[in-house]
This record gives C-alpha cells, structure tokens and sequence, in this order.
C-alpha cells in the first residue's frame, strides 16, 4: 500500500551498549564491521508501521504477522548461538515521524532489518535514511514506483508497483465493468495521486475517456465533487485513497443517489470501509496486493497461529506483513552461516536478501536488481455490504531491469 496519513508526534527509542573489559575489543571490531549483535548475540528484526491514529488496524497486521516470523523462526537462530526479537516502531503513517524512528533504527547496532513501512509516503524517506547504515528493509504493503526507482540497496518489496496495480484496476473498469467514461479522484498522496496517474495513463491508452482527475484532501463533506460527478455522468468512479476518506464517500455518493460502481486500490482493503460507508458499500471493487486469506491454502496454518495468539483472524497484511519478515529472517541466516555462524553485518544482509529466493505463503519471492518482487499477484475484490469477495486474479511481473 502506498498512501501516507498526515499526523506528527516523534517516536523515540533509546539503545545503550554495556561492554565488559574482556569483550570491549571484539564489541569495538563488531560495531566497526556494521556487526548488529551485541556481546550477548542478539538480533533484533524491527517493524515501522502505524500502531496509533486511523490506520493503526493494518500497521498492527504487519507488526503481528511480522511476530509470529519472528517466534517460529527463533530455534534456527537459537542454534547458531543467537537471540532474535522483534522491535516495534510506531510511524503513525506520518513521513516525519516514520523517518525520526528510522534514525534510531539506525542507531541501533542490534537492528538488522526492518519490515516495513505500511505507507509510501513512509517508505520513501525512511529507506533513504537507513540507507547509508545499510539497514536492509523488507516492504510488505508499499506501492509508489518511487519506492524502488531510486536505486537503493537496502529497499525491497514483495508487493507489485503502482505500475502494475494502475493498469490492472484500468483493466478492469474497461474490461469488466465496460467502462467509457471514468471520473479520477486521488488524496493528494504519493500513493493516491500516483495510482490514479497510471489508471489514467492505461484508460487514455485504451480509448477510455477519462473526465477528470481530481485531487482532494476534503474527509467528511464530499458534497462539491458529488455535484460535479452527478454532472458529468460518469460509466464509474476510480478514488485513488484510503479507507476511512473513501468509506465516508462512498456514503454520501450513494445518499445522493449516484450508483455507478466505484473502483480503488489496495487502500481500501480494511475490513472498516465497510463499517464507515455503511449502505453505501454497494458496486465497489478494488485491486489489493494482499491476498484474502482463505484464498491460499498455504496459509491455514497461519491463520490458526495468528488467530491463538492475537485473538482475532488475520487479515492479508497480516499475511504478508509475515512474509515480508520471513523473507529478511532466512536472509540474516544465510548471511550468518555465510559469515561461520556468527552474526552477521548489516552489509552482508543487505547483499542476501537481495540476492536470495524464498518461498512464501503469497508463492516464489525472488527480487531484481533495484528490489522489485520479479513475478507477483494482484487481486481485485468485489464489496457488497459487509462481505469482501474475491473477484479475479492478475499475475503481474515487475519491469525488466
């Protein structure tokens, strides 16, 4: 996912290193190394994600998918004489506050991936600040181009790119929804504005007349852009936003008697779009990144895991928030046993994960060269009320490098 919320409160973490006489010299050619274990042999796998603020429902998916990574993958690391934990960090889906937890992340030696951020928005000023600590992230839900166009080393991601996701949703309203005239919103974010910029470029492509794109920032009174839609008349609606924007939307589209199907992207992927939009979740259908759940039955094992231990029953970020983590923790491992099995640096994880395949429960992860998933799945899911279904499957592949 790529949108960004717009809030700001600092988060802070604090690291201490307590070094002994006898082990001062090796700690010292570790720290010098980018080593991330302490004198105990501890590694900490971090998240960046929104625990606070409104989109704390999918930030707490990615945290908790990314724990029970963590948990099964304990007995591997206990057997080369290592401790992995996770370390939790709040970006309430804000680029400042995400990027100032980044710098600790940095600071901390012990941190030797990061999963995350949730938002694009996030995403993009966090990983360049990690960069120069070559602090390897792992992206499970961020979707901008700009994500992986700039030509970081230590940023990837297993999710397909705006310029897979737009067209597969352009796709669908000619092809599906027979579309020939679409009205564009977007929320003024790097994800929102940049998914409605590729759904535009593919419906122009395709002959389709595209009204508008119009951007809005407006989150409770939707009365001005409805006038103007019930103008044009449009065949339907792509907003490219975020659930709780597009929930209150979608309530008053349809109070005002404007019924053509609307269309987004993976931002509307939330169990609390239906609760905000209420009858008005009637003809809506987005693209997710995030496979439903009981769509891969890989993922029954999962779900019961997940269900035990946070009570409630995961959701798609979850699961690839999970993936997102296993695929950093089987890279420090091989850099590990790379490395005579002791911890490995934060330079050596970088170059394994890069270059590492994995096997997930989303399929076959493998990357390019800038950090791009090579061959990925989108799905587009259909609302009706209260129940989210699943409407087709898109196999997209990732620009050739």
């Amino acid at each position: 996912m790529g949108f960004t919320a717009r809030t700001s409160r600092p988060c802070a973490r604090h690291e201490e290193f307590h070094m002994s006489a006898t082990r001062k010299t090796v700690t010292l050619a570790a720290l010098l190394l980018g080593s991330g274990a302490s004198a105990q042999g501890t590694i900490k796998i971090a998240t960046l994600s929104p625990l606070s603020g409104a989109l704390s429902s999918l930030g707490s998916q990615v945290r908790n998918g990314t724990q029970l990574a963590v948990t099964e993958a304990a007995p591997a690391f206990a057997k080369l004489g290592l401790k992995v934990q996770l370390v939790a960090f709040d970006d309430q889906a804000d680029p400042a506050t995400g990027t100032a937890a980044a710098r600790k992340i940095a600071a901390d030696r012990q941190v030797l991936a990061v999963i995350g951020a949730l938002n694009s928005g996030v995403t993009i000023p966090a990983s360049a600040a990690l960069n120069s600590s070559h602090v390897v992230m792992v992206n499970s839900a961020s979707t901008a181009n700009q994500v992986t166009d700039r030509g970081l080393r230590n940023i990837n991601r297993i999710v397909p790119r705006d310029d897979a996701q737009g067209p597969a949703g352009a796709s669908f309203l000619r092809g599906t929804l027979k579309a020939r005239k679409v009205y564009l919103l977007n929320d003024k974010t790097a994800y929102g504005e940049g998914l409605a910029n590729e759904v535009e470029r593919r419906l122009k492509a395709d002959g389709v007349k595209v009204l508008t794109n119009e951007g809005t920032e407006e989150k409770s009174d939707f009365t001005a852009v409805i006038a103007k839609i019930r103008l044009q008349k449009p065949d339907a609606i792509y907003f490219g936003g975020v659930y709780n924007q597009v929930g209150v939307f979608l309530r008053q589209l349809r109070g005002a008697g404007v019924m053509v199907p609307v269309v987004g992207g993976d931002g509307l992927d939330s169990s609390e779009l239906s609760r905000i939009a209420g009858p008005g979740a009637r003809d809506v259908y987005y693209t997710t990144t995030a496979a439903p759940v009981d769509s891969l039955p890989s993922a029954r094992t999962f779900a019961a895991a997940y269900r035990k231990t946070f009570g409630t029953a995961p959701q798609g970020f979850a699961v690839f928030g999970y993936d997102a983590a296993r695929v950093a923790l089987q890279g420090v491992l091989a850099a590990a046993r790379a490395n005579g099995n002791r911890a490995p640096s934060r330079e050596q994880v970088e170059r394994a994960v890069r270059r590492g395949t994995y096997t997930g429960l989303t399929g076959t992860v493998a990357f390019n060269s800038v950090g791009d998933r090579r061959e990925a799945k989108l799905y587009v899911m259909k609302l009706s009320g209260s129940r989210a279904t699943l409407s087709t499957t898109v196999k997209v592949q990732a620009p050739a490098r």
